[in-house]
């Protein structure tokens, strides 16, 4: 009985098996089977991409319509070459390789052959398609900008290439797909889903109605929409400001990490990155390489930080010990040290404690400090590594892991940097020969946005969220640990109470006393970075950068900003300006200082960035 039953069990199997195989053979009419029988031709249905918002609910992208002519290759029959290449405005010889291409791609598979037609050329076009055998119009929708501003964070939308179409099944040759920006980092949100029909043909290869009644096609779905923590007001007002100078601007909102502005300058307006003329638009911004408008310096430019970076230095001397807020260094118009080297400063009351000398900018004070911090440990190896593990813990010298697909990590030195650098133990080395870190010079390197973040993280007094530019989905709040859990610093909140007076006290009495904004109680930072290239293998300094840190209200932050301006003389001049002045322009709504506005937008560096060698974002500080 058993051994019957082992026989009926394998019989049984064998039936089930050869029945789903008849099944999938010869009965299964599968997408894949579908989409390759010559008899039923596939047309998709392109969704509308989801809208973008700004944090105000203020529409930045939407959607209008587009019209692709499309192409089989294996379908197509002779037809006037002359009369359809005046209608789609090209020449015979271009229709003819984007014929071939296609054709290459796949004989049975459509292809686009001119994209993005407008209303009016479709609509003559389409009295015309019947004579054209093997040719079609598919609609789908392409941008439609409510904003001239933002195109570093916006991104833009393009056809997919081969690489793509080979590694991700969804795409066919002729979709678009986001590219950098939110575009590229949320496309799997915004590009919704492809809905497909399935028409069946003829022996005469005429259509004839849906395959099967309609029973394998799909409807498309919308993409979803999106709200930024952009504040598009701001955005727009700090390009206006950033007109004729090259740099960038970067606010956040220091108890939620959302990007306030994100600002890159020069740019251009993501209008030109859409229609027939979206290809000769990018090829001239790509290949425009003295002001690079594709390149975000707010989140890839690498400059030395400068005197910003003393805030830095004053946190860890206090969270180190190694100094008091009393502690008192005189300042001989800079700091003399080894072989009679020299550290400049600018005339100022001395000698000077802590939260003066942030007031004031010495130089002489932080190297002192500096010394301190780095001569604290047994050798100067253990003393560089404990600096640099309180500096990163601020998001620096790594890439943050902001939702923008792009970013640098900027530079903090090791031991084991300086190591390699001096060639130890063969040469030793100690503090002074990394005193420049004291003035955010020398090998410091951070990223307008990783300044900003730090910047945050002091307003907080030790914490901060990774900054994100992605606030809502369909109006539900983002839920991503990343960006909502905080992160700390390895300062003790008390040690940010005389750093954040000192700041404070820069609008007061110190280096940006002019700069106030009145109502508005601001702590802030200047700084002058010098900048060097190398020419010729010859160290050559060229203008310095104009760069200022700033957050407001002191008691209670709303906002954190940092500002970079290439060649902008020094902090005050340029940077600091633009900082009071976004700040109001977020908190107020209004300008009241119109003296600084009017002063920015009527002076211009484009003289200072025709010298040679000037703003070349590559090469700064090397």
């Amino acid at each position: 009985m058993r051994t019957l039953l082992l026989y009926i069990i394998i019989l049984i199997t064998g039936v089930v098996f050869l029945g789903r195989l008849f099944y999938l053979q010869v009965i299964d009419e599968s997408f894949a089977r579908l989409s390759e029988d010559n008899a039923i031709k596939v047309v998709y249905d392109y969704p509308q991409r989801g809208y973008v918002f700004d944090r105000n609910g203020e529409l930045l992208v939407s959607n209008q319509p587009s019209y692709d002519v499309m192409a089989i290759p294996r379908n197509v029959k002779a037809f006037d070459t002359a009369e359809i290449c005046r209608i789609l405005m090209i020449t015979p010889k271009e229709l003819i390789s984007r014929l071939d291409k296609a054709k290459i791609y796949s004989p049975r598979l459509p292809s686009i052959i001119v994209p993005q037609l407008n209303k009016s050329e479709y609509a003559y076009l389409q009295e015309k398609m019947r004579n054209y055998t093997g040719f079609y119009i598919q609609k789908r929708s392409l941008r439609d900008y409510q904003t001239h501003n933002g195109s570093n964070i916006l991104g833009y939308i393009a056809e997919v290439n081969k690489k793509i179409i080979d590694n991700n099944p969804y795409y066919i040759s002729g979709d678009l797909i986001g590219k950098q920006g939110i575009e590229g980092q949320y496309e799997e949100l915004l590009r919704g889903v492809k809905g497909v029909k399935y028409i069946q043909k003829d022996r005469f290869n005429r259509d004839i109605g849906a395959f099967k009644g309609g029973i394998y096609d799909t409807l498309p779905k919308k993409g979803k929409d999106i709200t930024l923590t952009i504040d598009a007001v701001l955005q727009a007002y700090g390009e206006k400001l950033m007109e004729n100078k090259w740099g960038g601007i970067v606010a956040i909102e220091p108890a939620t990490g959302e990007i306030l502005s994100l600002v890159t300058a020069p740019s251009y307006d993501p209008a030109l990155l859409v229609g027939r003329q979206r290809s000769a638009n990018f090829t001239k911004l790509y290949y425009d390489t003295i002001s690079r408008p594709l390149y975000d310096r707010g989140l890839l430019a690498e400059y030395p930080p400068g005197s910003p970076f003393k805030t830095m230095n004053a946190l860890i001397a206090l969270q180190e010990g190694v100094v008091t807020t009393e502690d008192q260094f005189y300042c001989n118009q800079g700091y003399t040290y080894g072989r009679g080297r020299k550290m400049g400063c600018h005339r100022h009351p001395t000698p000077l404690a802590m939260i003066p000398g942030i007031a004031q900018s010495c130089n002489a004070y932080f190297a002192n400090v500096y010394r301190r911090i780095i001569e604290k440990y047994p050798s100067p190896q253990q003393g560089m590594d404990a600096w640099a593990n309180h500096v990163k813990s601020f998001g620096l010298g790594e890439f943050l892991g902001t939702d923008l697909p792009t970013g640098k990590s900027g530079k903090i030195p090791t031991a084991n940097y300086y190591n390699k650098i001096y060639d130890y133990p063969t040469y030793k080395w100690y503090s002074t020969a990394t005193l420049s870190n004291a003035i955010g010079q020398g090998e410091v390197l951070m990223t307008p946005i990783q300044l900003a973040n730090m910047t945050a993280a002091i307003s907080n007094k030790g914490w901060f969220y990774t900054p994100h530019i992605l606030k809502e989905i369909e109006g539900q709040k983002i839920k991503d640990k990343e960006y909502t859990k905080k992160k700390y610093t390895t300062i003790d909140a008390k040690n940010f109470e005389p750093v954040i007076e000192g700041m404070h006290q820069v609008y007061k009495s110190g280096t940006a006393s002019s700069l106030g904004i009145p109502g508005i109680e601001i702590a802030g930072k200047t700084g002058t970075a010098e900048n060097f290239i190398k020419i010729g293998g010859k160290r050559v300094q060229l203008t310095d950068h104009s760069i200022f840190i700033a957050f407001a209200p002191v008691d209670n932050p709303k906002i954190a900003i940092a500002v970079f301006v290439e060649n902008g003389y020094w902090g005050g001049r340029y940077a600091g300006r633009i900082a009071g002045l976004m700040i109001e322009k977020y908190l107020k709504g209004t300008i009241t200082r119109t003296d600084m506005e009017t002063w920015i937008l009527t002076h211009s560096l484009e003289e200072e960035y025709k010298k040679p060698y000037s703003g070349e974002p590559f090469r700064i500080n090397q």
